[in-house]
């Protein structure tokens, strides 16, 4: 019987395939933002005032997006560089980000303003507009400037109001001869969150919006191999791995283009690779992080009991291809090869090639597999077939699934 602390020093002591894990987490903010640079020049113009002439303006810009494009990564990134560069011409800048998610009212907000701060301002008995009254004295006092960013901005205006935002967007409406140490960066997923704010609010916040599109696969590799090369010893992920989620994720294959599930699967395909000592991580080690991070694995389980006998027995066979490449692709013909050699084994006549592209097609259009014609890097002109399910997990189901219509037949 292993003890437990012999079974914990096991798994402490045994190899990774990692690194530096920490730079595959959410709240890791990168050096490089590969893809964004044009998102981090409009800022650059936009808050340049703050370092060349500080006090003279407060500005605002509205970075709008989908689920993990970047607009996150890109704020914190540049308010982290802002600071740099304010500090070696002498002047203090703070960056202070707001997630609205959680802090949703102007009293929460404000208060985390504060925090983020470290004045000594005490958080009780005082009214949103004491407190930042308070705070604009500390800041002019200590002559502290501020880039404020309210991330999921979107919250923040459908739960404070109109009246909250114009009190953000209009701070120094009141006190005109004040030095303007405070300017802001919005965050949303869209602007349709804005539509009953009043148009004075409104104009205030849109004078410099800055978006964010989802990322292409080419994009998605890139910002891959970036993160692979810091997170994971050298030689253990190979290019095809990083290729098939950026193919898997990418807005132009047919994904969301959303990078944060793309460094998630990366991350849970090592995990994967650490959980059975594998020395590499594989093609299938991503299938199995897709089935966690992916909701279509569980739509793919619930189609299969609708397709025919021989989708079933043409998945089976692209299933087997695919175990034998270790490849994240297959090409039709050998799918094709494979499933004729698989029918007469459950005593069927194969289909002809056109019928079988027929299959091909239907199992796309239902989100069960992935097909695209070939590319660079092939010979030819092909359709190549993948799955992001896990193989040995998928093949089970389809067995099953098989020897079901087989036994309605005899």
């Amino acid at each position: 019987m292993v003890s437990a602390r012999d079974l914990l020093e096991s798994v402490i002591k045994r190899m990774s395939v990692f690194k530096n894990k920490e730079v595959l987490y959410p709240e890791y903010v990168p050096e490089r933002l590969p893809h964004r640079e044009e998102q981090l020049r409009q800022l650059a113009e936009i808050f340049r005032v703050m370092v060349l002439s500080p006090g003279s303006a407060s500005m605002r810009a509205m970075l709008v997006g989908g689920v993990g494009v970047g607009k996150t990564a890109t704020a914190r990134v540049f308010g982290r560089e802002l600071r740099r560069l304010a500090r070696e011409r002498g002047i203090e800048i703070r960056y202070i980000h707001i997630n609205c998610h959680r802090d949703r009212t102007l009293y929460e907000v404000v208060a985390e303003m504060v925090r983020q701060m470290g004045a000594p301002i005490p958080l009780r008995g005082l009214s949103p507009r004491e407190m930042m009254l308070a705070l604009m004295n500390y800041m002019e006092k200590n002559n502290i400037y501020a880039l404020v960013t309210l991330d999921e901005f979107d919250y923040f205006v459908s739960v404070a109001g109109n009246d909250a935002v114009y009190f953000i967007v209009r701070l120094y409406d009141e006190y005109p001869d004040a030095k303007k140490r405070m300017s802001f960066i919005f965050i949303a997923r869209d602007l349709s969150s804005l539509d009953y704010l009043d148009p004075a609010t409104m104009s205030y916040i849109l004078k410099h919006v800055i978006r964010f599109d989802a990322y292409k696969s080419h994009e998605l590799f890139d910002i891959l191999a970036d993160r692979r090369d810091q997170a994971f010893y050298e030689g253990t992920v190979d290019d095809e791995v990083i290729q098939y989620i950026a193919d898997v994720e990418g807005v132009d294959r047919g994904g969301e283009g959303n990078a944060r599930a793309a460094i998630e699967a990366l991350l849970l395909a090592g995990e994967a690779a650490d959980y059975e000592h594998s020395h590499r991580v594989t093609i299938e080690h991503v299938r199995k992080a897709f089935s966690k991070v992916q909701h279509d694995i569980v739509r793919i389980a619930d189609t299969l009991p609708y397709l025919q006998l021989h989708e079933l027995l043409l998945l089976k066979a692209i299933i087997r291809v695919l175990r034998k490449k270790s490849e994240p692709y297959a090409r039709i013909g050998e799918v094709e090869e494979e499933y004729r050699s698989l029918c007469p084994m459950y005593g069927e006549e194969p289909r002809k090639h056109t019928q079988v592209y027929e299959y091909v097609n239907n199992l796309k259009k239902m989100g069960v597999i992935e097909a695209r014609v070939s590319g660079k890097g092939f010979r030819g002109r092909s359709t190549l077939i993948s799955v992001i399910a896990p193989l040995d997990a998928l093949e089970k189901q389809v067995d099953s699934l098989i020897e079901k219509r087989l036994s309605r037949t005899r």
